[in-house]
């Protein structure tokens, strides 16, 4: 089991059942001694860039529900670091934030790969101590992030998907049911 750390994948255990993370998948972008914060990967939010933001008309890109706290936020990882300055490195490759205005004109632009950039509506976030709680009571698997799992193109795939990463008995658990007693 890794312990929480930037870069990491939470994978929500088979039987959690939070409505904010059931069969979720959060992206560790910044863990200290204060607290953790981190985007769910696989929950697409009912509307797009262009339904949010004005500057983004004629976008229909892709929003993600990134979890419950500040849901007036819009937030976003990507994979430009040379052309979108000031984002945070959160694994090799992949960085959180950055010039909002840069990433605006690439996209308006058409110089920017969709699979390479993931925007988020809110985020997930733990309190001082609480994410290793959650931990050690198994509510979360942990994983080293990949970028295909943090850009997965199937976002309905990404929690089975981190499962078989983690290989061995936890590829099981991609077929347990929601609710064990349904069985």
């Amino acid at each position: 089991m890794i312990l929480p750390t930037s870069g990491i994948l939470l994978i929500a255990d088979p039987f959690l059942k939070d409505p904010n993370f059931m069969r979720s998948v959060v992206f560790i972008c910044e863990h200290q001694d204060e607290g953790t914060f981190g985007f769910v990967l696989n929950k697409k939010f009912e509307q797009t860039m262009d339904d949010l933001i004005t500057n983004f008309d004629g976008f229909p890109i892709p929003v993600y529900y990134g979890g419950p706290v500040q849901n007036d936020t819009i937030h976003f990882v990507h994979q430009y670091p040379e052309e979108i300055p000031g984002g945070k490195e959160i694994m090799q490759g992949i960085y959180w934030g950055g010039d909002f205005n840069v990433l605006t004109k690439m996209v308006k632009n058409h110089t920017i790969d969709y699979n390479k950039v993931r925007f988020f509506i809110g985020y997930s976030g733990w309190s001082k101590g609480q994410l290793s709680e959650e931990i050690a009571e198994k509510s979360w698997l942990t994983v080293d992030a990949t970028a295909p799992l943090v850009f997965h193109q199937k976002p309905d795939d990404i929690w089975k998907d981190s499962l078989k990463h983690l290989g061995g008995d936890y590829e099981m658990m991609i077929n347990y049911p929601i609710d064990p007693q349904l069985n």
